[in-house]
């Protein structure tokens, strides 16, 4: 019985892909999408020891893929279905992708987004002519909101991912992979919000290229695929984070899931500070400014070679999207050292006393000091939030750390304390009721390791 299970289970995979690679080969995509490029991320690859590849869905008209998925469902609608209209949920990128789509095919297309929508989606859906109904501080409380107004004016709900036909357009990712590498491929990493892509991706590589490992990679705090995973079931995430906002789903699609559950090849999670850390290392190399779940890819496959230490794959990276809005480059640059474990952040508590600061300097030696937070407020201890360089990644973040504690520096590292990243470097110090007659100074001196040290050196 339990071979006959497995033969039924494995006939029903078979057919399921099947079905997926007739849908992905007749979808209807290239009226609005373009055949991205795969491109070989030289720096990135020297690094990790691997060829990386990025596919360049950056580079679309909306620049992100979905577009493809949104346009194939929408251009096979009946007229009845077009002229009634259609009602989508997002969180930015499906929305414009569904707005694009509407345009090209003159449908009137509501879009209900998240209060907490980036401003350039915003503008972006706007400009496409979409009409735009901000409900829910979540994808998921907009997309409540969306199907009960599908229901109640007809409107054809067009899902961001959990939809056969949905899946299949995202599904052309994988073909255009498999065309422009010819199978040459070790492993595909493919950022997981909802599932659309990934399951796309998947149905294509296991019917066709079944050696090729898919991954999935998920925000650390939005993994409802891994926990889905784990538990064998779709669960319900009690909240998501919002950095990477195009991937805040808090519940795999039930369609995504049932391709997936059976044949993906992992999950990997990854931090904050390791987004970080990917966005800037695609500047680095190709000079595109991906968002957030744009770089979530490239995020999985830094982390996949540090755990498995494979050298000499061939890996690729979907870069899914590019709609960052530009105030977040500087909480994005703050964090990208700390993603590639660059940079420490301690607290530490040093005496209150002239040439004090400067015996710590002596201390750390001659490294970089990224960041220096300090106020007077007692007489006896001075508590300093310092930021360091620490080229030698973790192994030489520990070794500081053990020098200060052997010279009796009380120290705490708040490298991975998200508090502390977020709101503490802003909060140190203030007015305090011991300074008198204070004068505030303004000094310019080398962006060098030793200048901070030589400074103080010099005022004494």
């Amino acid at each position: 019985m339990l071979l006959e299970e497995f033969e039924r289970q494995e006939q029903d995979c078979s057919d399921m892909l099947n079905n997926y690679v007739r849908l992905i080969r007749d979808a209807r995509v290239y009226e609005v999408a373009v055949r991205s490029p795969l491109e070989l991320a030289p720096k990135i690859s020297a690094r990790l020891n691997n060829q990386v590849w990025l596919k360049r869905e950056d580079l679309q008209s909306v620049y992100s893929f979905k577009l493809r998925g949104a346009y194939n469902k929408m251009s096979g609608l009946t007229a009845e279905q077009r002229a009634r209209g259609v009602i989508c949920a997002s969180a930015g990128n499906h929305a414009q992708g569904v707005a694009l789509a509407a345009q090209k095919l003159g449908i009137k297309a509501t879009i209900v987004m998240p209060t907490t929508t980036p401003g350039i989606k915003l503008e972006s859906v706007a400009a496409l002519g979409g009409q735009i109904e901000l409900l829910g501080d979540s994808y998921d409380e907009a997309s409540n909101a969306a199907k009960k107004l599908a229901r109640e004016q007809n409107l054809t709900f067009v899902h961001p991912y959990d939809d056969p036909e949905v899946i299949a357009g995202q599904g052309t990712v994988g073909q255009e992979i498999d065309q422009q590498r010819n199978g040459e491929l070790d492993a595909i990493f493919v950022p997981v919000g909802g599932g659309g892509l990934v399951a796309g991706v998947l149905a294509w590589f296991k019917a066709m290229r079944p050696e090729v490992k898919v991954i999935g990679v998920e925000a650390e705090d939005s993994a409802c695929l891994f926990a889905a995973m784990e538990a064998g079931e779709r669960v319900v995430l009690e909240q998501v984070g919002l950095f990477a906002d195009g991937v805040a789903v808090r519940q795999i699609g039930e369609e995504p899931f049932r391709v997936l559950q059976p044949l993906l090849d992992g999950v990997i999670t990854v931090s904050v500070d390791e987004i970080c850390a990917a966005i800037s290392d695609i500047y680095r190399d190709n000079r595109s400014l991906p968002e957030p779940a744009g770089a979530l890819a490239l995020a999985g496959v830094k982390r996949y070679v540090e755990q498995t230490g494979v050298t000499g794959q061939r890996l690729v990276a979907i870069e899914s999207g590019a709609n960052v809005n530009f105030d977040r480059l500087r909480h994005i640059a703050e964090r990208a050292e700390l993603g590639e474990h660059r940079e420490a952040l301690l607290a530490v508590t040093i005496p209150e006393r002239p040439g004090s600061f400067r015996q710590f300097c002596d201390t750390i030696g001659k490294r970089g000091v990224t960041e220096f937070n300090y106020r007077y407020s007692e007489a006896t201890q001075a508590h300093i939030f310092v930021g360091l360089q620490v080229p030698g990644g973790e192994a030489e973040k520990r070794a500081l750390v053990e020098k200060l504690s052997a010279a009796e520096y009380p120290v705490v590292d708040l490298s991975d304390n998200d508090m502390a990243k977020v709101h503490v470097r802003y909060m140190v110090g203030g007015r305090s009721a011991h300074v008198h007659d204070e004068v505030v100074f303004r000094f310019e001196f080398p962006e060098r390791p030793g200048a901070l040290l030589d400074f103080l050196n010099r005022i004494g």
